[in-house]
């Protein structure tokens, strides 16, 4: 669950990376016509229509950044999917549709929150897009029915499910939505405290969309208060009146820039430019417009403690700004544009003294940020352990295409090559390499390509310090690697002649163990080789590895196989276990993805080798070169082996 709210946190950077830009237009063309929105100045409606373009689309935004986030391997038809996801409920429970389908009038006002805006069905739909195209992208389908098969049936197959839930949202949203309202009304007669719960819970609600059900109670009149109305029509009791707005502006203007600075500070130096990007546009846009998105889903899944803390300041926030009578409102919301016009209104009390609390929440959240990150080892955007599964799978470029390629090409000869490179990885800033020998890397070489910096770490292990376009780099030269050039003279990638398929690769170890010829597997399809030549390690440890380089074909569904096809055309099937497909991937975890290519000797699974135990399977980790009639000479060393460790070759026609 852990890697999974992960993961949907860092898919969620996609459409919050849009959010800043789009406060910022907003809130400009709001400082230019602040009490027209736009009817008064043309630049100002432009600027306000152009960050609606965004804001007022949140839900779509979601739908379609998590559904690609999410899918296995980001294609365009999973975001089709979360569009098509995002508009089924969208349709079916609106007011005008239930009216339909009730044949009411009128219906309850809890489906006019069901529109475009709204994040929680967004998630939702992205979510289930991404699951129903992991699920069904590969299937196929009876002859006559093939045309809906595999990808194009996930759209089909995720708006039947999305009807469901529909239908559910139907009946559910009504009695939510009314039950908080109810609770809105409860607290609104606490005073101060009431203040002080209404924004604690107006901030720990967003994730659902539900928040807008309390505002609706105390920044309207749906309960009489009417907080925005009667602030800005300077009617009410000074002191009072505005309450239920006050506290925001130490939280948005303060409080969250500094919590910003926090998840900066407290982010690996390796990801901290990266990280620095993102927050000082997210900072500025809850300082300058009130707009807080941006920073919120910035953290609120990979670190959901740490919202619930900053949902908590929150409250605490509006119960002090109520408790000492501070006041000032908003239009759009409580950023240094809607502060500097509130103080013109005559019912503003003391807002200035806003400005002092605001200082005061900035120290707050700041350590309390700090602390709560480290003390419980939070996930914060740049504190996230590189693995494998953060090595997002970006589109292949291929030799001469661009900068990427060209530094690719000249890296790849001034490492060595196919005869002196063994491994490519990367973080999110470095190239991580294993190489047979670190004194045959040419430094002066790498450096005349204008990379940042590298490191020797020891004998067979060196990095390069590429930038936070690294993944560009590690993807070109993993092509390479599986399709070797020439090292003799200098990168010329104009040149077509100068990249050759190698005929003769090297075989790894997949694992730590024993290898064994393939006659010795304990399983008659393997051991009479019906599905081809090959060889089995008997594992001391989980971890496996790509025996050699090439394109990933294909990973079953159950993460117990996994095809991979070499540059020759060699198809290699790694099989993990023996009849392990009945443990549906429990004790399988697999770092790779259809169409991505590997290196070889890259970590690729792991394997829960006890769960193999209790459920009485065999742990073989078993390597079939499947289309034997591709290949010319295999050479296998059995024995005592070491992950990485070369243990033959094979040889194309």
């Amino acid at each position: 669950m852990k890697a999974y709210m992960q993961r949907m946190g860092r898919s969620l950077m996609l459409p919050v990376a849009t959010l800043p830009i789009a406060a910022l237009f907003m809130g400009i063309g709001y400082w230019i016509d602040p009490t027209a929105w736009g009817a008064n100045n043309i630049l100002a409606a432009f600027l306000i229509k152009t960050g609606g373009t965004i804001l007022d689309n949140l839900g779509i935004l979601f739908a379609v950044g998590l559904a690609i986030g999410m899918s296995k391997d980001k294609d365009g038809s999973s975001a089709l999917a979360g569009l098509v996801a995002f508009l089924t409920p969208i349709t079916l429970v609106s007011s005008s549709s239930v009216a339909l389908f009730t044949g009411q009038e009128t219906v309850n006002v809890a489906f006019e929150a069901i529109n475009n805006k709204n994040v929680f069905i967004g998630i939702l739909a992205g979510l289930i897009a991404a699951a129903m195209y992991n699920r069904f992208s590969q299937v196929k389908l009876p002859m006559a029915l093939a045309f809906f098969s595999g990808k194009r049936s996930v759209p089909i197959v995720t708006a039947g499910v999305m009807a469901v839930v529909s239908a559910l949202l139907i009946f559910v949203w009504p009695p939510v939505y009314n039950a908080l309202v109810s609770f809105g009304g409860m607290i609104s007669g606490l005073g101060a405290v009431g203040a002080g719960l209404y924004g604690f819970f107006n901030r720990l609600l967003i994730p659902t969309g539900l928040h807008h059900a309390l505002n609706n109670v105390f920044w309207f009149n749906l309960a009489g208060i009417d907080d925005i109305g009667k602030f800005w029509a300077s009617e009410g009791i000074k002191g009072v009146t505005g309450m239920y707005q006050a506290g925001f502006f130490p939280v948005m203007m303060f409080g969250l820039p500094a919590g910003a600075l926090a998840i900066y500070r407290s982010a690996r130096p390796e990801k901290k430019k990266e990280v620095a990007s993102l927050m000082i546009a997210a900072a500025f846009a809850s300082f300058f417009t009130g707009v807080t998105e941006p920073l919120e889903f910035s953290f609120m899944f990979v670190a959901w403690p740490l919202f619930v803390v900053h949902a908590f300041l929150t409250g605490i926030s509006l119960f002090i700004a109520a408790t000492f009578q501070w006041t000032a409102g908003f239009n759009f919301s409580a950023g240094l544009v809607d502060f500097v016009l509130s103080l013109r209104v005559p019912i503003a009390n003391q807002p200035l003294m806003l400005l002092v609390l605001g200082l005061v929440m900035a120290v707050v959240y700041y350590f309390t940020f700090m602390f709560v990150i480290k003390k419980f080892n939070l996930m914060t955007p740049g504190r996230e352990e590189s693995s494998p599964e953060d090595f997002e799978n970006e589109e292949t470029i291929a030799a001469g295409d661009d900068k990427f390629a060209v530094m690719a090409g000249r890296l790849y000869e001034a490492l060595g090559g196919i005869d002196n490179i063994t491994s490519i990885d990367n973080c999110t800033t470095r190239l991580r390499l294993q190489v047979k020998d670190t004194s045959l890397v040419d430094q002066d070489m790498i450096k005349k390509t204008g990379v940042p910096g590298q490191k020797l770490i020891d004998a067979t292990n060196y990095q390069v310090i590429v930038g936070t376009e690294v993944q560009f780099v590690a993807d070109a030269l993993a092509q390479l690697h599986g399709q070797p050039v020439k090292t003799t003279g200098a990168y010329n990638p104009s040149q077509p002649e100068a990249v050759e398929i190698a005929k003769k690769q090297e075989i790894y170890s997949v694992a730590n163990g024993t290898v064994i010829p393939i006659e010795e597997v304990n399983d008659d399809v393997f051991s009479n080789k019906m599905m081809g030549d090959g060889f089995a390690v008997i594992p001391t440890n989980g971890d496996i590895f790509a025996p050699i380089a090439g394109k990933v074909l294909s990973v079953f569904p159950t993460k117990h196989a996994v095809g991979i096809q070499t540059a020759s055309g060699i198809e290699v099937l790694l099989h993990m276990g023996i009849d392990t497909v009945s443990l549906n991937g429990e004790p399988f975890t697999v770092y790779i993805e259809e169409g991505q290519q590997i290196a070889r000797g890259q970590l690729i699974a792991t394997v829960d080798l006890q769960a193999l135990e209790e459920a009485n399977r065999s742990n073989d980790m078993i390597v079939i070169f499947t289309n034997g009639d591709l290949v010319e000479d295999l050479e296998i060393n059995t024995g005592d082996s070491l992950a990485n460790e070369v243990i033959g070759s094979v040889e194309s026609k």
